[in-house]
């Protein structure tokens, strides 16, 4: 794993990037997190889809719920880029929809968006 430092309107966003997943249950997205604000001062990461379990998006696992709530528990903010348009399920569909209404988890498709959502 590799974390690339963006600094937009005097914020910093960590952008994770890896050939492996790196977000596969609630430790690993722990570890992220705290290996981004120890190695760059910030817990705004911004990840590609690919790099996250696919699980987390089948929201009957609860692995997003358990993810995210550990994200909101020690500050952290995500925004999630990739192609979504393939999902079928409404009740993923209106997840993504409310968590893009907010100001700490996002789901947008390009790495350009994802650092837009949390340096806003």
């Amino acid at each position: 794993m590799e974390i690339r430092k963006i600094e937009k309107n005097n914020t910093v966003c960590a952008v994770i990037q890896s050939s492996n997943v790196v977000i596969a249950d609630a430790q690993s997205a722990l570890e992220v997190l705290m290996a981004a604000n120890y190695e760059i001062g910030t817990k705004n990461i911004v990840i590609e889809k690919k790099l996250v379990a696919e699980d987390f998006f089948i929201l009957s696992t609860g692995l997003a719920g358990e993810i995210l709530q550990k994200y909101v528990n020690y500050g952290g903010r995500i925004a999630i880029f990739g192609d979504y348009s393939h999902y079928t399920s409404k009740p993923l569909k209106d997840f993504i929809y409310e968590s893009n209404k907010g100001k700490d988890v996002f789901f947008v498709a390009t790495e350009d968006e994802a650092v837009d959502m949390l340096t806003r």
